[in-house]
């Protein structure tokens, strides 16, 4: 299980990476394992903003369907389109080319209430 230090993590298993005042928001790979073989992922078509624990799509497994949250707030730069046709990057490689959404965040004092990547470890179990 891969646990990359510098991101912060959420109880709902997503995964935060900050450049600047941009978070790239992902699931994490105890998240895509847990999952199984992610078919599909839906984010809200013309999403322009999220707010912090507020659902912003969802991940579908062979097996199940899961909420995204979102684990700050602000207007959305990007969402990764090439999930879309190859719905695997998520598996095969959650915390680079399986990447959900861009976000400006509002408010980088929300970062405050996620983990980092030994207390996430803890929250999981490992």
């Amino acid at each position: 299980m891969n646990f990359p230090e510098g991101l912060k993590y959420t109880n709902d298993h997503e995964w935060v990476k900050i450049e600047g005042n941009t978070a790239t928001i992902g699931v994490t790979d105890h998240a895509q394992s847990e999952l199984g073989d992610v078919v599909f992922v839906d984010i809200e078509e013309g999403l322009e903003n999220v707010t912090n624990g507020e659902e912003f799509g969802t991940i579908e497994a062979v097996k199940t369907v899961a909420d995204l949250f979102s684990p700050i707030s602000g207007s959305v730069a990007a969402v990764n389109v090439d999930i879309n046709d190859d719905p695997e990057l998520v598996n095969s490689d959650p915390y680079g080319a399986g990447w959900m959404i861009k976000v400006e965040m509002e408010d980088p004092s929300e970062l405050d209430k996620l983990m980092d990547a030994d207390a996430y470890k803890l929250h999981v179990g490992q």
